[in-house]
């Protein structure tokens, strides 16, 4: 624990150690994530339990609470734009029946910038993917990662660059070189394009939407089997969603 560390805090160090990995823990455990000392520990976890924060299971295990999603469901990324976007990712879904995803940019510093997922549509005939909404993946292997990066300054992209790029699979892009290049290519065109960079065997299309005044920047896009990815087609219907879901919250 840090000296003069604050409640707030370490109350948010308790609430960041819940993952997709490990959505629920026991004591022991988020001791171990936290290094809080034990008496200071438990007293936390009652305080957020009783706010709902924090909800107990069996098991006596933590997860995280129905009054924090609550809380987050007051958000502009759910109040404003996820419900303004639900009926134009519909419309993409129904002309594809393939994933369709809403990210936006989650840049605290250009360094630690990733793609937040806020949306996402899917069907029994889709393919499998890694996202679900309020996750998170990297810029540079995802389709609507790749949009949002389009979107940036030079001065942004210097610093995204000073770190290096992880690689998630064989075909992903590691070099600052090639990506430069591919978002040359995004911009251009319009939309940003992936192939098997995320995942194997899946191919993703996407848009970034043109700013939106109130609101971190937005990038819609689809993700089909390499097998099926008609780019053409695709394209088409992506750029035509983010137009018209950038028309509709800016008239909302």
């Amino acid at each position: 624990m840090e000296p003069g560390e604050g409640v707030l805090t370490r109350a948010m160090r308790v609430l960041q150690c819940f993952t997709d990995d490990e959505p629920a823990l026991s004591a022991t455990r988020i001791a171990e994530l936290t290094g809080l000392p034990s008496s200071t520990l438990h007293r936390l976890l009652s305080q957020l339990t009783s706010f709902g924060l924090l909800t107990r299971t069996p098991g006596h295990r933590y997860t995280i609470g129905a009054k924090l999603w609550e809380l987050g469901e007051l958000s502009p990324l759910a109040l404003r734009l996820r419900e303004t976007a639900l009926p134009h990712m519909s419309r993409l879904y129904e002309a594809t029946r393939e994933n369709v995803h809403l990210a936006v940019l989650d840049a605290p510093t250009p360094e630690t910038a990733t793609a937040l997922f806020v949306g996402r549509l899917t069907g029994q005939g889709a393919i499998p993917t890694l996202s679900r909404m309020g996750g998170r993946h990297p810029l540079h292997t995802t389709g609507v990662g790749k949009a949002l990066l389009s979107t940036r300054d030079e001065a942004w992209l210097q610093r995204y660059f000073s770190v290096p790029l992880e690689r998630e699979t064989t075909l992903s892009i590691t070099s600052e070189e090639e990506l430069r290049a591919d978002l040359a290519r995004t911009r251009a065109r319009g939309y940003a394009t992936t192939r098997e960079e995320m995942t194997l065997g899946n191919v993703s299309v996407a848009a970034p939407l043109a700013r939106v005044e109130g609101l971190p920047p937005i990038a819609i896009g689809i993700v089909v089997h390499i097998e099926v990815a008609d780019e053409r087609r695709l394209s088409g219907l992506v750029m035509q969603a983010a137009k018209d879901l950038r028309a509709a919250l800016r008239d909302a």
